[in-house]
């Protein structure tokens, strides 16, 4: 799919864009080695704790290391993991596919600690790990602020130790956490991500608290990664019915990695319910859709759409916005839609079928609209 205008690999010209920014990345996940590398970043009486009770082996990955879906076999290095280091994704993602900015979306299981104190030591060492091994390292990237969300007060406090980084341009949470996301006392953590202008990040994966579907605990990894699209429904309902997005008109949530053609065929149905039973939540005083095609957005990779242009235009034609979209590349995982590039030429990895008119808001203007501080140009 040809996108890229002919001047000098960049966006600008006829797309209406301004020279000299191209795409912007906004799901990859850079892979934690372990917990050796966080503890220089603990205080003294966390560092022991992981030494004296054996944490250091800990693998918390939110994926299964070893899945074929995890990472892509030519991403994998000779250990078989995907890279941990800043230079192997400058020149697997990066400098391939041609992307000025990239936000990094670490998935590796603190929120999978049941000790709240622990779970809070080990969330802030990976977001200091994050900051000190990668973004100091490429002035490119950007990182979400992942937070302990079963304990409000250290997410609060987490927010607010690292909002003044202008480099963290969103807040992080897995899609299956302890209680529905829209119960009323997380509400302090919107409150927060609207103060410092960082939209909600809510990412495929689980705290494990509960089983992964409503009927229960699943038997294969492929049932538990399939069941991810239910609990984004479940979210998404829980976010609209107790108010967050009416409370919070200026709150902006990210769906990551949750696909996307489910989402016209579900609100549909909401909204069919809404109309009949909106005397309960009378705070919902404006059409699920209309707040969701306000303050919802969703990254496309992977988009779980055949790969046939009509189709994918008459998902779009349903969902009835062209701000709604996100690029991402989803580096290092499998379900990739590019292809490699030609040397010096950089390749984004397009999902096919996607119109090429709507490229440039999905890859450079949506993105820009949706993380107000990717448009700072600022660095901490």
């Amino acid at each position: 799919m040809a996108f890229w205008p002919r001047r000098g690999g960049r966006l600008g010209g006829e797309t209406g864009m301004a020279e000299g920014l191209r795409a912007i990345d906004c799901d990859v996940h850079p892979m934690v080695p372990g917990m050796r590398v966080l503890i220089p970043y603990m205080d003294q009486f966390w560092a022991d704790q992981v030494v004296e009770r054996g944490i250091t082996t800990l693998d918390t990955q939110s994926w299964p290391v070893h899945a074929p879906k995890t990472i892509r076999p030519d991403w994998r290095g000779a250990n078989g993991r995907g890279a941990d280091r800043v230079e192997l994704l400058r020149a697997q993602a990066l400098d391939r596919f041609g992307a000025d900015i990239a936000i990094l979306n670490p998935l590796y299981g603190v929120q999978l600690v049941f000790n709240e104190d622990m779970a809070n030591a080990f969330t802030r060492a990976l977001n200091d790990w994050v900051r000190a091994e990668w973004l100091d390292r490429d002035e490119r990237l950007r990182a979400s602020i992942v937070i302990p969300m079963h304990n409000v007060e250290h997410a609060v406090a987490e927010i607010e130790r690292l909002a003044p980084d202008r480099r963290f341009v969103q807040v992080l949470s897995l899609v299956m956490g302890e209680t529905p996301l829209g119960r009323r006392h997380y509400w302090p953590v919107y409150e927060a991500c609207v103060r410092h202008g960082l939209p909600f990040g809510i990412h495929a994966g689980s705290a494990y608290r509960h089983p992964q579907t409503s009927v229960g605990w699943t038997s294969w990894y492929f049932e538990e990664y399939a069941a991810n699209q239910q609990a984004f429904q479940s979210t998404l309902a829980s976010l609209i019915t107790e108010g967050v997005l009416t409370k919070f008109p200026a709150l902006r949530v990210v769906l990551l990695e949750s696909g996307v053609t489910w989402l016209p065929a579900f609100l549909w149905r909401l909204q069919k319910v809404w109309k009949g039973v909106r005397f309960e939540i009378p705070w919902v005083d404006r059409p699920p859709a209309e707040l969701v095609r306000d303050q919802v957005r969703l990254t496309v990779q992977p988009l779980d759409a055949p790969d046939d242009a009509d189709v994918v235009q008459r998902l779009l034609d349903h969902l009835r916005s062209e701000e709604m979209l996100l690029w991402a590349s989803d580096w290092p995982h499998w379900q990739f839609d590019g292809v490699a590039a030609e040397p010096g030429e950089p390749n984004p990895a397009v999902p096919p079928g996607l119109p090429e008119a709507l490229l440039p808001k999905l890859m450079r203007d949506n993105p820009l609209a949706t993380y107000p501080r990717l448009r700072e140009g600022e660095k901490a």
